[in-house]
């Protein structure tokens, strides 16, 4: 056996550490690396390991669940001691003296009777079992310290020297608002120093990046909490921002047949109920009442553009029918996971709704995977496609589920394009391709979903008159290529840093007048500027020429252009070039030419 063997693959996609592994094991080997499979069990290894230090720091602690994320890992535990960023240090400390002990992690099994009378006294074990239908459960054991838990870890704690604790935070037992606040602790675990030194670096880059601090900066968007946390406020720089981004995807939208269309923000409470979103999504849902009848807020857009498609009789002729809305939608996010613009209580999402036969299936799936890929070369984005699948909480019967999610991998397969599985993870009416983009310091984001979905169709009755005569009923392609206009523009803000390509920039061009006699012909080509669709301001405050160039130069404008006697005279413009680093003259025709040439680069 390998010294730096932690694992094997099973055939069903599992990962079984060495601890669980039958004795000559014919699964594929996981080696301790940088690999996907090999970071969960080291990441998860390094969970425990954090906590057994904690239970030596503090011996009143007790532990709920301690699982690996997108992010590295965390562990949720109570403490009767304020633990802050500053005790990060003390506890790595730890971490690294526990593993100069060079103790193995030992798995042993239990039945679910046995294991309630051994952690009787904690109460946080007890939770983490009732969430538990199996009869036998597994614990691993290093040193004095073991934890319930499925695994998989590493063979020994020899293996886990590279990790660092990234901060602390509180958390909601079982993410129950009304419940007590444990803390909880995230880090990060590596194979090598090189590559968590590597990840290090560019946590760093990213808090420098990072959009409510851009967006402050920029004046973008504010959150008032006096107003309601997770509801944002655009200030006119995002507004502009998010005015360019929506008119870039409107011709994008019409040029490939989408019609606009707009539903209502509240339906009655019955509509949700038929379409399901009541039974598996009322939670998330606002409710009010109105004339003694219940209401809901939508929390997205499909039930809208079923009723626009009902409204008139529909052809198979008619067929794709496209419909996409810049659609708000409302959902009860619980306030620990509000995050800046990532995630809101309030959004917009770029949705349409494809209606056709299903045979067109496999053909507007691509043109749809078509549609996002010209959006995110536009931006600069790699991408995965991710095929999701059927959910336990689902509406709608098994064979058409399959049915679904077959013509899904079928479209992909059919044009040579890579996707993987996550299984469970569709939406509750449907399986859906997930989009998954790469930023500009490798972090990976979920943004576009197309979904391909026969049960609302069925439950609302939706029909069209085929080429037999006879109704049938269509097949409803929900999709959004940004996802949200929010979360996509948090992600463009950190993936720029700000400096947005000219075509999508809040203000493209800021005039700076030398002295008073200049303003006029810095607002003579501010207009101008305003009539071929360029945002631009004239700072002409009475501040140093230098302090206006400096203020502007901090909003990252891509064109700065100083106007003095000389430009006046000669009907030009002195510009610093903020993407390109570069100062040069031109004329006002010149100059008129460049901005344009560089408006049509926004256009898909």
């Amino acid at each position: 056996m390998s010294e730096n063997l932690i694992g094997y693959i099973d055939d069903q996609g599992n990962i079984l550490d060495t601890q669980s592994a039958e004795e000559n094991c014919t699964a594929t080997p996981i080696e301790y690396d940088n690999s996907d499979n090999a970071l969960e069990i080291i990441r998860h290894s390094t969970a425990h390991l954090m906590a057994q230090a904690i239970t030596e720091l503090y011996p009143n602690s007790q532990f709920f669940v301690g699982p690996v994320v997108d992010e590295g890992f965390y562990y949720d535990f109570r403490v009767d001691e304020q633990i802050g960023e500053n005790d990060l240090k003390t506890i790595e400390k730890k971490m690294k003296e526990l593993i100069k002990k060079k103790y193995k992690i030992e798995k042993y099994e239990m039945t679910k009777e046995e294991a309630l009378v051994k952690f009787a006294n904690d109460d946080l074990k007890q939770k983490v079992m009732s969430r538990i239908e199996d009869d036998t459960l597994s614990i691993y054991k290093q040193g004095d310290f073991e934890d319930l838990c499925r695994g998989p870890h590493v063979p020994a704690l020899r293996f886990l020297h590279n990790f660092k604790l990234t901060r602390v935070a509180g958390a909601y037992l079982g993410g129950d608002e009304n419940a007590e606040m444990l803390t909880r602790i995230y880090g990060i675990a590596f194979a090598d120093k090189e590559a968590l030194k590597a990840h290090m670096t560019m946590l760093e880059e990213a808090k420098k990046r990072d959009h409510r601090k851009i967006g402050a900066e920029m004046n973008l968007f504010m959150f008032d909490e006096e107003s309601g946390a997770g509801l944002p406020f655009w200030m006119p720089q995002g507004a502009k921002l998010r005015a360019k981004l929506e008119d870039i995807l409107h011709k994008a939208h019409r040029v490939r047949g989408y019609e606009p269309v707009r539903g209502p923000e509240i339906l009655k409470a019955d509509m949700w109920r038929t379409s399901g979103h009541y039974a598996c999504y009322g939670e998330n849902m606002y409710l009010t009442n109105i004339d003694e009848q219940e209401y809901g807020i939508k929390p997205m857009n499909c039930i809208g553009h079923i009723q626009i498609f009902k409204q008139t009789q529909k052809s198979y002729r008619d067929l794709p029918v496209k419909y996409y809305e810049y659609g708000v939608v409302h959902r009860h996010e619980k306030s620990g996971v509000l995050h800046g613009l990532l995630r809101v209580r309030e959004f917009t999402q770029d949705d349409a709704h494809i209606f056709c036969a299903p045979e067109q299936i496999a053909a507007e799936v691509i043109e749809v995977v078509e549609f996002v890929d010209s959006v995110m070369k536009l931006f600069g984005f790699d991408y995965t496609m991710e095929v999701s699948t059927k959910p336990e909480k689902a509406i709608g019967e098994d064979d058409v589920w399959e049915l679904a999610t077959q013509g899904l991998k079928d479209a992909l397969n059919e044009n040579n394009l890579p996707f993987t599985i996550d299984e469970g993870g569709g939406a509750f009416y449907g399986p859906k391709i997930d989009v998954k983009i790469t930023d500009a310091l490798g972090r990976k984001w979920q943004c576009g979903t197309i979904q391909v979905d026969f049960n609302l169709p069925e439950r609302f009755g939706v029909e069209y008159v085929a080429e037999d005569n006879t109704r049938k009923q269509p097949v409803m392609i929900h999709r959004a290529i940004l996802g949200s206009f929010e979360r996509f523009i948090a992600i463009l803000v950190e993936h720029y840093a700000g400096e947005f390509p000219f075509f999508l920039a809040p203000t493209q061009v800021i005039f700076v007048p030398i002295s008073e006699s200049h303003v006029d012909y810095a607002k003579a080509l501010k207009k101008t500027l305003m009539l071929e669709g360029i945002d631009s301001e004239v700072y002409d405050k009475n501040d140093s020429l230098n302090k206006r160039i400096r203020t502007a130069e901090k909003q990252r404008v891509p064109y700065v252009v100083i106007i003095g006697d000389e430009e006046v005279q000669g009907n030009s413009v002195a510009i610093r070039n903020r993407r390109t680093r570069e100062q040069y003259n031109l004329t006002q025709d010149e100059f008129m030419v460049e901005l344009t040439q560089q408006l049509q680069e926004g256009k898909i």
